[in-house]
Formats: C-alpha cells, sequence, structure tokens
C-alpha cells in the first residue's frame, strides 16, 4: 500500500510544514558552501588596548594614594584632630559636661565645637588672615599694616627656620646627620652680633660684614665635626651634640663680659646691634617682617641649584647614598664629608644671624637663639629634605607659632599645644605606613613613599 505522505519519515511524526521545509532547505546549503569554502580563517586579534585615562581620572585615581601630598595633608588633619581631643581633656569647664553627656549630649558638643572652632579661628587669624582687621581697614578704623601682620608674623618666624632646615637637609642629602644646627647657629649670632655692636662701619657695609661674620660663625662650629668625621671617623651625632652645649654656655659666658655687656644692666644681656647692621624692614617699621625672608628664598634656590644643577652637588648626593661607591667611581668622601658640614654651618650661622639683626632681638641673651636648630630637624623632616620643600614646611611652622601667640592670648589655650602639634605632624608623616593604615590608603604608592624617604636620608 502506497504512503500516502511521501515526505514524512513516520508515521508517528507530523508532517514539516512548507515553511520549515524551506528554512531546512536554506540552512543545508548555507552548510554546503561553508564546506567548499576554502578555510580563510586568521589569528583571532587581541583585545584593544585601553584608552589613556584623562587628567581629571588621574587625579581621582590617585587622589587617596599614600602620595607625599595626600600623606603630608591627612598629617596634618590628625594633627589637628589630636590637638582638637588635647584642647577639649585640657579645658576643665568642657570636660565637666562630660560627666552628664548620656542625658544631654548637646551641652558637651556645643561647649567643644565652641573651643575648638575659636582656637583654631584665632591660629589662623595670627598667622594668615584676620577678617576682622580687613573689614576694619576698609571701615577705616585701621590700616592696611592690621591687614598685613598676621602675614608678617610668619614670615618673621619662619626666616631663621628656612636657614636651619636646609642645613639639616643639605647634610641628609650627603649622608649626615647634623643634629649640630642648634650651636652653629648660636656660634653664628654671636659673630653676628659681635660685628653689629663692635665694628663702626657704615651702613651697607655693616650689614654686609654681620651677616658674613654669623656664616662663618656657622661654618666654623660646622668645620670641627666635619674634619672629625672626614680624619678620625667620629660619628657626627655625637660631635654636633657636645657642640651644642659648648656654643650654649659660651655664649652665657660671653655675655657678661666686659665690653660685651650692657654696661647699663646688671642681667646677662649684651649691647644693642647697630641700626647700621640690621636687616632693614619690608613693610615699614610697624611690621616685623624683614630682609631675612628674602635672603632665605635666595638659599632655598642655591641649595636647590647647588643639589641639582652642580658636580659638587652630584657628589654630595653620591656620597650621601653610597659612600663606597662614591670612593671607587673617584669622589673624595673625606673632601665631600667635610663641604657638606661646613655649608650646613653657613646655613645655620645665617639663621642664627637673623635673629639678632632681624627684628627678633637686637642683643645677645642666653635664649636669644631659641629653638630654631632642633626646629630644623623638623622643618627638614616635613619639607622631605628637599629645599623648595623645607621652603614650605618653615612657612607652616612659623605660622604655628605666630598663630599659637595669639590663640593663647584669645583662647586661653597654652602655646605649648603648637609644639605638640608640630610634633604630631612630624610623626605622622615620618610614618607613612601610620597614616595608610588609618585612612586605608593604596599600599603601592605608600611602598613608593618610603622608598623615596629612605633614598632622601
Amino acid at each position: 500500500m502506497t504512503n500516502p505522505n511521501p515526505q514524512s519519515g513516520s508515521p508517528d511524526k507530523e508532517p514539516a510544514s512548507e515553511a520549515q521545509a524551506a528554512q531546512n532547505a536554506l540552512g543545508n546549503t548555507e552548510r554546503a558552501e561553508v564546506a567548499t569554502e576554502p578555510d580563510r580563517s586568521v589569528a583571532k586579534p587581541g583585545p584593544e588596548p585601553e584608552p589613556k585615562p584623562s587628567l581629571g581620572r588621574l587625579f581621582l585615581d590617585n587622589l587617596w594614594a599614600a602620595n607625599t601630598f595626600t600623606v603630608t595633608l591627612l598629617s596634618l588633619v590628625l594633627a589637628i584632630v589630636v590637638g582638637a581631643v588635647l584642647m577639649i581633656i585640657s579645658d576643665p569647664e568642657v570636660l565637666s559636661t562630660y560627666s552628664y553627656i548620656t542625658s544631654r549630649p548637646s551641652d558637651a558638643i556645643n561647649s567643644s565645637w565652641t573651643l575648638v572652632s575659636e582656637a583654631y579661628a584665632n591660629l589662623f587669624k595670627g598667622s594668615v588672615f584676620d577678617p576682622e582687621a580687613f573689614s576694619g581697614w576698609l571701615d577705616g578704623a585701621n590700616g592696611w599694616q592690621a591687614v598685613l601682620a598676621p602675614i608678617s608674623e610668619t614670615l618673621t618666624y619662619a626666616a631663621p627656620l628656612v636657614f636651619t632646615g636646609l642645613s639639616v637637609a643639605l647634610a641628609f642629602r650627603g649622608g649626615l646627620f647634623n643634629i649640630g644646627a642648634q650651636g652653629q647657629a648660636t656660634i653664628g649670632v654671636i659673630m653676628a652680633a659681635l660685628a653689629g655692636f663692635l665694628l663702626p662701619l657704615p651702613p651697607g657695609l655693616h650689614l654686609l660684614v654681620a651677616v658674613l661674620a654669623g656664616a662663618l660663625g656657622g661654618a666654623i662650629w660646622g668645620f670641627i665635626p666635619g674634619i672629625l668625621k672626614a680624619r678620625a671617623g667620629a660619628h657626627e651625632v655625637i660631635n654636633t651634640i657636645m657642640l651644642n652645649y659648648v656654643a650654649t654656655y659660651f655664649l652665657t659666658w660671653l655675655i657678661v663680659q666686659n665690653g660685651v655687656q650692657d654696661p647699663n644692666r646688671t642681667d646677662a644681656i649684651s649691647k644693642a646691634v647697630d641700626s647700621s647692621a640690621q636687616l632693614p624692614r619690608l613693610l615699614g617699621d610697624n611690621l616685623r617682617v624683614h630682609a631675612g625672608i628674602l635672603l632665605a628664598v635666595l638659599a632655598t634656590w642655591a641649595v636647590a641649584w647647588l643639589l641639582n644643577r652642580s658636580t659638587l652637588g652630584f657628589e654630595l648626593r653620591a656620597v650621601g647614598a653610597n659612600p663606597d661607591a662614591a670612593r671607587t667611581a673617584g669622589i673624595s668622601v673625606t673632601r665631600t664629608y667635610i663641604l657638606i658640614m661646613v655649608f650646613a654651618g653657613i646655613l645655620a650661622g645665617l639663621g642664627g644671624s637673623n635673629m639678632v639683626l632681624g627684628s627678633t632681638a637686637s642683643a645677645l641673651t642666653p635664649l636669644v637663639v631659641a629653638q630654631i636648630g632642633f626646629d630644623g630637624i623638623l622643618v627638614a623632616l616635613l619639607g622631605r629634605v628637599k629645599p623648595w620643600g623645607v621652603l614650605l614646611a618653615a612657612l607652616l611652622f612659623g605660622a604655628l607659632q605666630a598663630g599659637g601667640n595669639r590663640m593663647q592670648s584669645y583662647s586661653g589655650i597654652s602655646l605649648e599645644l603648637v609644639t605638640v602639634l608640630q610634633a604630631l605632624i612630624v610623626i605622622f608623616i615620618a610614618a607613612p605606613a601610620l597614616v595608610k593604615a588609618i585612612f586605608q590608603l593604596r599600599a603601592a604608592r605608600a611602598a613608593r613613599l618610603q622608598t623615596s624617604l629612605a633614598k632622601g636620608w
């Protein structure tokens, strides 16, 4: 019997529709063409290169990485936060509000915010800008000197710190730890003051001789540990620490000697430096900023040029990186050590001369140098032992000192808190791993930062 539907493969299946048959026929044709077509396949191309990120994207990617700028900025933030906590716990009135914080938390929060905000506002007003003084100048209540007074104080305090910071940084780059900037600045201030009130010279020449005398005094005090390090291998840290004491006690003894002590005084104070030997003030007699800040900027440029553009600077950095390799390359390590300490002494001596030839003091006293040598170590660390970084760090420390005076007067905050803030800033900057852990910064950037710090030292 003939099958009525020849297209059907089995009586149990329904016959395919015309559309299905046409589709099957088309598929068979395509498969046949593919089978008969020669193999023209080629290797698959690799993934397309990613487009170069934009400048804005790079900024956002690196914003929260442990680079130098981020670590420094976050170190300042941490120091400010810790300083705020110290203000709160040291104020009895504010601290008393925390005894009932569970019942009235707003009292503790408001009193803490008032104390901290007023203190830091006065710190800013005393170092950078005072809006009230600016409004008074516009209204005619005060002159323009009141507007520039905060900047004037900041620059006055920063000028000697630039020199001592450069002194320590230069020695660091040469592989030496110059703890003796304090002693070198002390001898510098002695020599500058002696030239300032013992030598009768005309105004322009008198100032030049006094400044050079301060530089010479620092150079002599830097040469001693330099020659001992180079010739005898004596450690510069021990030598400079001992020389700091020698310089301090020499100053104390010298002040009360005949011809040096002020004949009209019975306390330990020397004669006043002649006006012809004093650095000129830049903004008039009512503001203290003087030409020492211009010398500081010039010294910063000179040290940057010395380190990065001169043959001596290359030898200095080579000795600091690896003395044995530098000696093998034909560099005199002995000569370089001596020159490093002499140059460091010159810079510290110039910083000391700023203390007596500028507007800070006009006569020798046992505390005329203050702590600019030891503060210079902090400035050098904060500036990453780079010349222009040292200048910026000195401006920051000068602002803290200038603003700290107003903060103490207006807010009743102890001036020692400014010293605590300085120490905290340096601690956090010197420990980038700590800042990275607190803020969860990227580890790769932190590793490069630690490498750069090790090279700088």
